[in-house]
């Protein structure tokens, strides 16, 4: 039975490679969406590392549970379901996965690895072949990573498998915003499912970006987004065909 979400998108400041100090940023979003009462929340595309290809595998995680112990602890003491992104070591290459770690408050750890690259990546990272969904409070929710969401399959295919959220963590720039969004946008009111987005705050891989953390109704309307480039959380609650987002 659907009895309403809340879900937390974090932005938070991410350092090249600083491991430590971007899992104490994690922690302090992660207790802050707990205060509001979020069932989850999610960080962008690479957050403990930072988007920084050249060091994704120096950097790339053991896809295993003890490999996060401390975002598995901070999961289950505040009781929420955490998202965080970060390179994954794969079986079938050398090149690690861009992938994201899912903790959840029973101590259950899982892990999606990001299906579609954008040029370039491939000579740092290898692609995954596996869809992502979980269950909150009734809802499936879909997880995608970037670029992902720019593949029309991948979205079709969280439809398919009966998603009821698109749940995007994602790194993108000043000047990819607008077409993104028209994307995003697009996919909401196609597939009649509310679309969340988590972006960077912090220049990245050389990359300088936006914030604008987002969310869409079904019909694709911007419910919250704009101009928004602060350390902070935008916590969306959905109910039923009802929508309420706010900054934090």
């Amino acid at each position: 039975m659907k009895t309403g979400v809340t879900i937390s998108l974090a932005q938070i400041p991410v350092s090249r490679g600083d491991l430590s100090g971007n899992l104490e940023h994690h922690v302090k979003m992660i207790k802050q969406s707990s205060d509001h009462h979020a069932d989850v929340v999610v960080f962008p595309e690479l957050s403990l590392t930072g988007y920084e290809l050249d060091l994704v595998t120096k950097l790339a995680f053991l896809p295993e549970p003890s490999s996060f112990k401390e975002l598995s602890q901070a999961s289950i003491e505040n009781e929420i379901i955490v998202i965080a992104g970060c390179p994954l070591q794969t079986t079938s290459s050398s090149k690690p996965a861009i992938g994201a770690v899912v903790c959840f408050p029973n101590g259950v750890v899982e892990f999606y690895s990001k299906q579609y690259l954008h040029l370039g990546e491939e000579n740092y990272c290898s692609c995954g072949s596996t869809d992502y969904l979980f269950n909150i409070n009734g809802y499936q929710i879909a997880l995608a990573i970037c670029a992902d969401f720019t593949k029309p399959e991948h979205p079709q295919q969280a439809k398919r498998l009966g998603a009821d959220i698109y749940l995007v963590s994602a790194l993108i720039s000043e000047k990819g915003y607008a077409p993104d969004s028209k994307i995003l946008s697009e996919i909401a009111s196609g597939l009649r499912f509310p679309v969340l987005l988590s972006n960077h705050i912090s220049v990245t891989g050389g990359w300088k970006t936006c914030g604008k953390s987002s969310v869409w109704n079904s019909y694709g309307e911007r419910v919250i987004g704009d101009s928004f480039k602060k350390s902070g959380l935008v916590l969306c609650t959905i109910s039923g065909d009802e929508i309420e987002a706010t900054r934090i």
